[in-house]
């Protein structure tokens, strides 16, 4: 007779950041929590989502669009948030039958390309190549119109600024910018929220955690914390992401006749 189990797999949904914080505190030995001490939490939680941009890219944050190009408009900005400024118009991927929306909080672009013919089945894309700031500067006439070949990407406090090169003429700003983006991790906001972090990463986030209220609340057990936090961490990234295919060939080797 098979076990009897659960038959559902929704723990990391409904993980409230209020049980992340109650958790995290029983591991440093403190069960009973004031007000002040869920708050104290709940910032540790979020700066460590802001340290965790630092540690490579994480792959559930990775998403896409399409620009709206417009005719002699070389840069284009997205904001952190609506409360810093508006972002520049995209386009939802006609697949997902999204309306059109405004992005905000990218972090930075992996990848673009100038894509014609969008929603019809001769849709083209053709690579662009991110340059860096030196590149860019060399450039001798960055005014140059024509069909985009190349991207400068600027990471600000408040957003991050994408350059064209060169501007989009007429013939060009019909079609579009299709990018692929890395989102920042949502703050944690209400305490009945959820972790912005896929399943995988539940175990660190909690560790973490430990360790951050260890440094405030229990720090004889500071490195312990750290290390567990660090191997988990360590363990989830390198499981993150999706593989690929892999071929080896055996090279052939031919003697000297």
């Amino acid at each position: 007779m098979p076990n009897t189990t659960s038959g559902t797999t929704t723990f990391d949904k409904t993980f409230s950041i209020d049980e992340v914080i109650e958790e995290s505190y029983q591991r440093v030995g403190i069960d009973q929590l004031t007000g002040y001490q869920i708050k104290s939490a709940r910032r540790s939680l979020n700066i460590m989502f802001q340290e965790w941009a630092n540690r490579g890219l994480h792959y559930w944050e990775l998403k896409e669009t399409n620009i709206d190009l417009v005719e002699n408009q070389a840069e284009y900005h997205f904001f952190r948030s609506s409360a810093d400024d508006t972002s520049d118009s995209n386009r939802a991927q006609a697949s997902t039958n999204q309306v059109d929306s405004t992005i905000y909080g990218i972090d930075d672009i992996l990848e673009a390309t100038h894509r014609t013919n969008r929603t019809a089945s001769n849709q083209a894309d053709t690579a662009m190549t991110k340059i860096d700031r030196s590149t860019y500067s060399a450039l001798s006439n960055k005014l140059s119109s024509g069909t985009p070949t190349q991207y400068y990407v600027q990471r600000f406090i408040d957003r991050v600024t994408i350059t064209v090169y060169p501007v989009p003429n007429s013939t060009s700003a019909s079609a579009d910018m299709h990018i692929y983006y890395v989102k920042r991790i949502d703050d944690v906001g209400d305490y009945t929220n959820a972790g912005d972090v896929p399943y995988r990463f539940v175990p660190c986030m909690v560790s973490g955690l430990s360790y951050y209220l260890s440094q405030k609340y229990n720090p004889q057990l500071v490195q312990q914390n750290k290390m567990l936090y660090e191997d988990e961490l360590n363990r989830a990234l390198t499981e993150d992401g999706s593989s690929t295919s892999t071929f080896l060939t055996p090279k052939v080797y031919y003697s000297n006749v």
